[in-house]
């Protein structure tokens, strides 16, 4: 069957298998919920309003978002810089790099978040239609210029590409969008579009008129560029617009742990009530009358027969413990796999890089963060090709944030989901504890009322 151009292409469905964990985990607890059976299984024989009960009681502790964040801010502790090679005009153009306020540094650092969540988006560079313009004189005299458009993970529907010149170059790219359009007065709606860039040409498609019929072309046109400006970014990069979240186990896990914690908080549900035990007592009979009657509260006295015993029955409390060992234990698994992404591993050396560890040994993150750096450049140099430039010029991102073992990454994480107030921390000097790092003896909150009385560090008074 042909390929329709509003549906996604075979890679992009295969790509797209991994997103809706992640979406629903960036989500929270409410998207979480919504997506039900999805992530939190029914159990065998589980009635539909205890379940539902259950589902509405759950809450999620969001390691996958609070890490995300996290590993997609490091390259952006510092100011993004572009190079010397940059003219100044697309310098200027990056301090409202997308038409709407935000700079290059704010841009790609949403853009990295969304590779690192998902692993495979881009950065579209486009330029505006301008009527009455006939030369690129008169574009620029009334401030026409290119500009980023980010596109998530979810817009790419499909692509062509082929190799050219040692490269392998797009040859069509397919986009969803939406068009806004009145909903009478007050109102607007999203209509669906999808975009269809190809070298030197565009067209636009919209639903037909009834919702069996194929999708009508609803605009084209051409432009001056005889490549398609559009510089895919990604997480881990398994090819040519072909990558993957590199926190996807960590997705998994997060799952894991919001499957374990309804259990858990099922099983303190029925611990903390006890269950009235009548032993002994007079047969209620076929129809349910008769037997013995049972009046409880503090004013009332209870009469049982020859030989009868009345107890509450409890729960001994030995599947909470285990429970709450494995959470622990799944936090810190979580906490673990996200800080790999910071562990220095070797990787190909060349005959420059032989006598240099530090370049040759390097975290994903580091080598996430250089592949990204090449894809700003290449968007920078479609800006630069838009106007005629011969040089877009180069980005350059912070990455000396490796670390060089587990123990320390993990280390690093913890101190960063501190800092940024996602943990407390109570939470985070009980982690340094199980890595050993600090003195199993050490009572947290007594550190912490500790700290407090001792006031401000040594250094730090009178500081601005």
């Amino acid at each position: 069957m042909a390929q329709k151009v509003q549906n996604q292409s075979s890679e992009v469905q295969a790509l797209a298998q991994n997103w809706p964990i992640a979406e629903a985990l960036l989500g929270g607890t409410a998207a979480m919920r919504k997506a039900g059976t999805t992530f939190l299984p029914k159990w065998p024989g589980e009635e539909k309003e205890s379940y539902e009960a259950r589902l509405a009681t759950a809450t999620l502790f969001p390691a996958f978002g609070r890490t995300l964040g996290v590993m997609s801010g490091k390259p952006f502790s510092k100011q993004v810089t572009l190079g010397e090679d940059t003219p100044e005009k697309i310098k200027t153009w990056c301090e409202d790099v997308d038409l709407q306020g935000n700079s290059l540094h704010t841009f790609a650092a949403m853009m990295m978040d969304e590779a690192l969540g998902f692993g495979l988006a881009g950065i579209l560079v486009d330029y505006p239609r301008v009527s009455g313009a006939r030369t690129l004189a008169d574009e620029r005299a009334i401030g026409a210029r290119p500009y980023m458009v980010a596109v998530r993970h979810s817009q790419i529907l499909g692509w062509k590409a082929q190799r050219s010149n040692g490269a392998t170059v797009l040859t069509q790219l397919r986009l969803a969008e939406t068009k806004e359009e009145d909903d009478g007065e007050f109102g607007i709606k999203h209509e669906p579009r999808v975009r269809v860039l190809t070298p030197g040409a565009w067209a636009v498609y919209m639903p037909g008129a009834k919702a069996e019929d194929d999708w009508v072309l609803e605009e084209q046109g051409t432009t001056t560029l005889q490549a398609i400006p559009f510089a895919p970014v990604y997480g881990r990069k398994r090819g040519f617009m072909d990558g993957v979240s590199p926190l996807l186990d960590l997705a998994y896990l997060n799952v894991k742990h919001w499957q374990s914690q309804s259990d858990q908080d099922t099983i303190l549900h029925v611990a903390r009530v006890p269950i009235l035990a009548l032993i002994g007592g007079d047969d209620p009979g076929v129809d349910g009358t008769g037997g013995t009657q049972l009046t409880v509260g503090a004013s009332a006295a209870v009469r049982l027969p020859k030989d009868g015993d009345l107890k509450f029955v409890e729960h001994t409390g030995a599947a909470i413990e285990a429970g709450a060992k494995s959470l622990e234990a799944l936090e810190d698994q979580m906490i673990q796999t996200g800080a790999e992404l910071l562990v220095q591993k070797p990787g190909q050396r060349s005959a420059t890089e032989a006598a240099n560890d530090a370049e040759a040994n390097k975290s994903e993150l580091q080598r996430i963060t250089e592949g990204f750096e090449d894809s700003l450049d290449q968007a920078l140099q479609f800006m630069a090709a838009w106007v005629k430039e011969p040089q877009g010029g180069h980005a350059s991102l912070f990455k000396d944030f490796a670390s060089a073992n587990l123990t320390d990454a993990s280390a690093q994480l913890v101190l960063s989901l501190q800092q940024g107030g996602l943990i407390t921390k109570a939470t985070a000097l009980k982690e340094y504890q199980r890595r050993g790092t600090l003195s199993p003896d050490l009572d947290p909150a007594d550190e912490i009322e500790a700290v407090q009385e001792e006031g401000p560090a040594l250094g730090t008074v009178g500081a601005a």
